[in-house]
């Protein structure tokens, strides 16, 4: 248990990690690319060691720089070196996800499972729309959950419709995976695409290591076969929802904080959570190559939060200081991460005083003065670094289980302290 320090203002530039978003979505493109690839200012955190693990475990080389934030992995021209494997990916969605897609390009038996919470975290979908592109895999258990087994003998390609309200994560791991499949993927989403700006960065990294994508908006996307990836030297973007911690810091005691390398370009949703704080009453400025936010009168919002889900829980914090209630929406799919996210932070708000309300798609809080608690994470990373900055004004804020921000941010509290000096 770790007890945070309430601070007068912060005012600080700071450098938060790379994204594990385009950290995982690299690391699978230059394992199926041809030659070798420098992935800089990689995130070595849980989710991204559980990556490079099973990547390891299917014969790919993939071995970090000592002393840098970098990793080297030779491609393996979208081939499965092995023909079995038994993967675990802790509880890290993104890593079973992609790899499931992943392994049906192989020529055997594989099977990829996680921990408790990690059985319950939905794959269906993906499953049967790549069985309908002509892989063959099933949930071992019949839940529609992991534990998954592949029998591969690569992927037949076609035309395939899939949901978007679960997970962009199905439409990223098929994206990645389609440039060797036997013909071209045609990916249709039936309804509305959850988390866009996930798969607008899975494009983006599949750009960079030489494969187009053919879009008609957000409603279909199309892979053409014949397309390889090729080893690249390849610059990972700093993390905007590492980031969101600190731009909330600064709203929360009405101070200044700046993130450098995360510029006004940025394709990460959770950059946008910058312009959410000005809606609240803080100061924003942008440029290429940094972000600033500076305190001021915070006020209630109502807000979509759909394309932002992973800062969610950072407004959560925010909004325990303004001035009238906060509505957060859409954001339904909250439930099926780590921990049912809507459930938590409306449990852990309660045990600080603060009133909310839970809805099926969301939250509204009405803000009132917090007191001290102990408040639980449920292992999840980002309860964790959220319920923290609650602590930079309120005596007595003290976080259960903070290893758990190993999965993301492994120095966070240590980053966080250093704002008090």
């Amino acid at each position: 248990m770790i007890e945070i320090k309430p601070v007068d203002k912060v005012n600080a530039t700071v450098r938060v990690p790379g994204s594990k978003s385009y950290t995982n979505r690299a690391l699978i493109a230059a394992s199926l690319a041809s030659g070798e690839s420098v992935i800089k200012n990689a995130l070595l955190s849980e989710d991204t060691r559980v990556m490079i693990s099973c990547l390891n475990e299917i014969g790919v080389y993939v071995k970090s720089v000592p002393g840098e934030n970098a990793l080297i992995v030779k491609g393996c021209e979208g081939t499965i070196p092995v023909e079995r494997a038994r993967l675990f990916a802790g509880n890290a969605g993104t890593v079973v996800r992609f790899m499931t897609a992943v392994l049906t390009l192989g020529n055997g038996q594989y099977e990829i499972d996680g921990i408790e919470r990690m059985r319950k975290r939905p794959i269906q979908q993906l499953i049967d729309a790549l069985n309908r592109l002509g892989a063959d895999v099933v949930s071992k258990e019949g839940t529609g959950c992991p534990p998954v087994l592949i029998n591969a003998g690569g992927l037949m390609g076609g035309r395939v419709e899939i949901p978007g309200n679960v997970s962009s994560q199905y439409i990223s791991a098929i994206l990645l995976s389609a440039p060797y499949a036997d013909n071209d993927v045609r990916i249709i989403i039936t309804d509305y695409l959850v988390s866009k700006n996930y798969v607008d960065m899975t494009i983006d990294v599949m750009s960079k290591f030489g494969v187009g994508v053919e879009r008609d908006s957000y409603r279909e996307f199309c892979v053409k076969s014949g397309q390889n990836y090729k080893g690249c030297k390849y610059i990972v973007e700093p993390d905007a929802s590492g980031a969101s911690y600190f731009f909330a810091a600064a709203a929360i005691t009405g101070g200044r904080v700046k993130v450098e390398g995360l510029g006004e370009d940025s394709l990460q949703g959770d950059a946008k959570f910058i312009d959410i704080l000005r809606d609240m009453g803080c100061s924003v400025r942008k440029a290429s190559d940094w972000l600033e936010v500076e305190g001021g009168k915070l006020r209630g919002v109502d807000v979509d939060m759909n394309d932002t889900p992973d800062v969610v829980q950072t407004l959560a914090s925010v909004a325990v200081f303004a001035e009238g209630k906060t509505r957060i929406r859409n954001v339904r799919n909250l439930r099926y991460k780590e921990t049912d996210r809507i459930t938590a932070i409306v449990n852990e708000l309660k045990k600080v005083g603060v009133e909310v309300r839970e809805f099926e798609d969301g939250l509204e809080i009405n803000p009132s003065p917090p007191h001290s608690a102990e408040i639980s994470t449920y292992n999840d990373h980002r309860m964790a670094m959220s319920f923290a900055l609650i602590g930079l004004r309120t005596e007595g804020i003290k976080i259960k289980n903070p290893e758990c921000v190993e999965k993301t941010f492994p120095d966070f509290f240590e980053r966080l302290g250093k704002l008090y000096y």
